[in-house]
């Protein structure tokens, strides 16, 4: 397999929650990483909508980098279909593990776990830590409430209108992962994208 054109990092839901649209968008998401020649880095699970993206970016022909902490790997249901499952001790190294090995970051619906891991890499993004793309894919309203509180914060003054710049929000996945993917590169340069076959 050619070397990736990208690696996005996808956190998710370990669930598949209530609306299908969920677990569409987890399939738009990880065909459109798979179909441009990227790499999927995820939690490393094969349940709910973490298995549903490694899935459709396998099935599109992309890589898939599962990382995973030994108490979950029977929790979770570790995905052994992975092109590379690493099987960590601590929470702590599982996402320091995916944000290294990862250019752009984008949040799907999910629960506590998701919402951790967003805010931890967006609070790493804005005290400089990284200089990567932050994505919040809000399927069919997930994130509204999330999206308000932000704003809310943001005219309270406990927030700048710099730090919410970090964070694209849309409902748009392709749209959403092209301008990651796009500024993603070495100084922000477009990083070229594989044709969809």
């Amino acid at each position: 397999m050619a070397e990736p054109a990208f690696s996005v990092c996808v956190y998710c839901g370990s669930r598949p929650g209530e609306n299908p649209a969920f677990a569409e968008a987890a399939k738009v998401v990880g065909t459109w990483i798979g179909r441009h020649g990227g790499q999927l880095v995820y939690g490393g699970g094969r349940s709910g909508l973490m298995g549903t993206v490694a899935e459709a970016t396998r099935q599109a022909g992309g890589r898939v980098v599962g990382v995973i902490p030994q108490a979950l790997v029977d929790k979770e249901l570790a995905n052994r279909q992975c092109d590379e499952l690493h099987i960590v001790q601590t929470m702590h190294e599982r996402k320091a593990m995916m944000a290294e090995r990862s250019d752009a970051f984008i949040a799907l619906p999910g629960g506590i776990g998701t919402f951790e891991e967003l805010f931890e890499v967006w609070t790493w993004r804005q005290l400089g830590y990284h200089d990567k793309p932050l994505g919040l894919l809000n399927v069919a309203g997930y994130y509204d409430g999330l999206v308000g509180f932000l704003n809310h914060s943001v005219a309270s003054g406990f927030m700048g209108e710099w730090q919410m710049g970090l964070l694209h929000a849309s409902a748009d996945a392709e749209a959403l992962l092209r301008t990651l993917v796009q500024s993603a590169g070495p100084d922000h340069a477009p990083v070229p994208l594989r044709e969809v076959i």
